[in-house]
């Protein structure tokens, strides 16, 4: 598609609107390359469409980049399938589910965060449109609480979900950052879920 035909349609030939379009496309290019490099004129090209085109449908390249995070964490999330209901099999299956899905969510989405640190903007943005929606966090710490009540977890189950947060973060993140933690390879699912369980105090 020329960036000239493109620039005239109100909508593609798959029927979404050129704005989508414009979403879809940088967020497959997030998937691909990150954020870091990530340039209005690169979206544009991949997209099929004149530069100036983007600024007839947002406000500035900051919308745009925001939207187009909102959608990869979407699709990430989207990708992952259905998380464990409280009451369900066992608590330790659960949590094990829950970790790895945790880790595979955050291996998406962190980099493309990270990629984003110099622009604040960007990231504010992002948050005004998540504002309110619920995190895999807070789905998390909703599990915990609810299996608490039903009497099959007991202790500080917020403590717990910071914990099980923090595992992601750390073995994300340390391969991210020049000067992170040195954690070469994925921590055990079964490992962590059993420390968490069980906790740590000699017996």
């Amino acid at each position: 598609m020329s960036p000239r035909k493109a620039a005239a349609l109100r909508h593609t030939e798959d029927g979404r609107s050129l704005r989508e379009h414009l979403i879809d496309t940088a967020a497959d290019l997030i998937s691909a390359h990150g954020t870091a490099e990530l340039t209005v004129r690169a979206i544009a090209r991949a997209a099929g469409v004149a530069d100036g085109v983007l600024y007839n449908h947002f406000a500035d390249k900051e919308e745009l980049l925001a939207d187009a995070l909102a959608e990869h964490v979407r699709r990430a999330e989207a990708g992952l399938g259905e998380l464990p209901e409280p009451g369900s099999a066992t608590v330790e299956a659960n949590l094990r589910a829950q970790l790895a899905y945790g880790l595979a969510l955050h291996k998406e989405i962190l980099p493309a965060f990270v990629g984003l640190l110099a622009r604040p903007v960007v990231l504010a943005r992002f948050g005004e449109r998540a504002g309110g929606g619920e995190t895999w966090r807070d789905r998390l710490a909703g599990y915990l609480r609810a299996e608490k009540e039903l009497g099959r977890l007991g202790g500080d189950v917020d403590a717990a979900a910071a914990m099980l947060v923090g595992v992601c973060h750390e073995t994300v993140l340390s391969g991210l950052l020049p000067h992170g933690p040195a954690v070469t390879t994925s921590p055990e699912v079964e490992a962590v879920v059993r420390t968490v369980l069980k906790g740590i105090a000699a017996r």
